[in-house]
């Protein structure tokens, strides 16, 4: 017997039980459902209120005595409430995308949409941008066709609608851990001014990252889901909750989410910074050089020598894909990890990216690195790599304090100018 909770067929990541239990005083359960498990629990009814995801939204229909004429119209509900043993289905996805939409500023009225996807995350969306009064919806699924009086182009096809004004995407390309994953190049669609992402993990997929580098706006569906958890909520304890909560909520969890990622010369102090940085955030600390040795079994001397610069910038580099996909880290970059822009693009998905800056008198030379064994080395890193840390920092930071003589005052110091850019970023550009 569960009090609330959320029923699917695979909830590992999902962050529910954390928007839920912020929003109201109870506990709030994920219940893992095989297909065969579904039929059991929904006749059972030994729950007050749940919520549905994938594949269940339209599997528990039959089950239900009434449903909310919006949830009609979709042919598909995320919250049932048990009233008195009698179960009500409704459909709060409408309700937290049409937030989303509006909360952005984004006008659909007369607009031609681009909608990726066709399944049960595309059906509440559509029904949006018809409440909306958009123009023409475009429907791109894998293979095009015509049912429920629906007119559905195949992928192959959407070069002929490049003029469209806003894009969606309710598919799960790009989705956690396929985040190399995407669609479209934005390139093509000169006329587009907003995309919309229905994921939210990672926190920024690949869409969405071009999207914001050519000045659209771009939203993620973490918005989404916190808002369609507060309408669920509200029908959930026949209550009333400020939409306000929805934007405190989604600054918590980016917060709470996002890693922070340093960059930065050798020496300038990005293992230190790291390792002190644990101890005002709840986010581990990974050096990726450190993994580079331990997966490999060598030093990266030794890769250096044995293997030359290419091969190491090519583990680096899978290191790199591997980690940026999680969440709640400090992840501490070898100097010369921005030499592949790949590696920042993966990094940003999940990340704020914190640029230490030490001066170059400060920065030391040591016969373990293959690439500053000298001064004059340092010195001319320091020239190719320096406008490199400028460009990809979303925050700089000065760090010329000694680790040995440093104060507590000073590390304080340091600390908190990371975290305060950071936070800023979060507000201004995650949110």
């Amino acid at each position: 017997m569960i009090e609330y909770g959320l029923i699917g067929e695979k909830l590992g990541h999902s962050f529910s039980k954390m928007i839920h239990e912020k929003l109201a005083d109870y506990t709030y359960d994920l219940c893992p459902l095989a297909k065969d498990e579904l039929d059991g629990f929904m006749q059972k009814k030994e729950f007050k209120a749940i919520n549905v995801t994938i594949p269940y939204k339209k599997a528990v229909l039959p089950y239900l005595d009434e449903i909310d004429e919006s949830a009609k119209k979709i042919g598909a509900v995320n919250t049932v409430v048990n009233q008195n043993g009698k179960l009500k289905g409704y459909n709060t996805d409408f309700t937290g995308f049409l937030y989303s939409v509006k909360s952005h500023g984004v006008d659909f009225q007369g607009k031609d949409i681009l909608l990726l996807g066709n399944g049960g995350a595309a059906q509440a969306v559509k029904a949006v941008i018809h409440h909306l009064g958009a123009e023409r919806t475009i429907i791109a699924d894998m293979k095009a066709s015509d049912e429920n009086g629906e007119h559905v182009i195949a992928f192959s096809d959407i070069p002929d609608y490049y003029d469209v004004d806003i894009i969606i995407n309710a598919t799960p390309c790009g989705m956690y851990p396929n985040v190399d994953d995407c669609l479209l190049d934005l390139r093509n669609f000169t006329a587009c001014q907003a995309v919309f992402d229905v994921i939210y993990n990672p926190l920024k997929t690949r869409l969405l990252k071009q999207a914001e580098e050519m000045g659209m706006t771009a939203v993620n569906g973490l918005e989404m889901l916190v808002a369609q958890a507060k309408y669920a909520v509200e029908h959930f304890l026949s209550t009333t909750i400020d939409d306000s909560r929805i934007g405190e909520i989604q600054r918590e969890l980016t917060e709470d989410l996002s890693n922070i990622v340093l960059i930065g010369m050798p020496s300038c102090g990005k293992t230190f910074v790291g390792t002190e940085l644990q101890n005002y955030v709840d986010k581990t600390l990974v050096d990726i050089d450190a993994l580079i040795v331990e997966r490999s079994g060598m030093e990266i001397r030794e890769i250096f020598e044995q293997f030359g610069e290419p091969y190491f910038r090519k583990l680096e580099s899978e290191v790199i894909a591997d980690v940026a996909k999680k969440n709640r880290q400090i992840i501490a970059t070898g100097g010369g990890a921005i030499k592949n822009p790949e590696n920042i693009l993966r990094l940003k998905q999940n990340g704020v990216v914190v640029f230490i800056d030490r001066e170059l008198n400060k920065l030391l030379s040591t016969h373990d690195r293959p690439l500053s064994s000298s001064k004059e080395a340092v010195a001319e890193l320091y020239k190719q790599r320096y406008p490199l840390y400028l460009s990809y920092g979303d925050v700089r930071v000065e760090n010329n304090y000694d680790e040995d003589t440093s104060s507590q005052e000073d590390i304080d110091q340091l600390m908190g100018d990371i975290l305060e850019g950071y936070r800023e970023i979060i507000g201004n550009q995650w949110t």
